[in-house]
């Protein structure tokens, strides 16, 4: 089970943050509706295929494996129409590891900041740079922005 909570980032504070090496992520869906998602994606020199079921609160199930590199890539030149590009930085902090994804292309200037819980009531630590929580709204799920790219 997948449990995670998103919220945009505050561009200013992040800008002057000091920031880890980030990855390079390309990523595109096989299948795509509320019910369930099949992306690909690229992360730095791994490939992965991921399957999301249906969101219920902020939960859903993942099933998610590691595939060739060079699978990932063929999979999604030849099979997606649309392709989200973006930088990630893991950043610890408290407890947990935040994800930030730096948005490229269509989506230039998008920051999304995203934390897994174990559960959906876990306490955590929010940095300066988080500002409001986007976890409910569906237009800020990656299998929507998609769209927009």
């Amino acid at each position: 089970m997948e449990i995670e909570r998103k919220f945009l980032v505050k561009g200013d504070i992040w800008e002057k943050f000091e920031k880890p090496v980030p990855k390079s992520i390309k990523q595109a869906y096989l299948s795509n509706n509320e019910k369930r998602t099949i992306r690909v994606r690229t992360k730095g020199d791994k490939g992965f295929l991921t399957i999301k079921g249906e969101t219920i609160g902020i939960t859903r199930k993942e099933f998610e494996y590691e595939i060739p590199y060079s699978d990932a890539n063929d999979l999604i030149e030849n099979f997606s129409e649309k392709v989200i590009s973006k930088q990630r930085y893991e950043v610890p902090f408290g407890n947990h590891i935040w994800e930030i994804d730096v948005f490229d292309g269509n989506l230039d200037g998008l920051i999304v900041a995203e934390i897994e819980l174990k559960d959906e009531n876990e306490p955590f630590l929010k940095p300066d740079w988080v500002d409001i929580e986007v976890s409910h709204d569906p237009q800020y799920y990656n299998s929507n922005l998609i769209m927009k790219c």
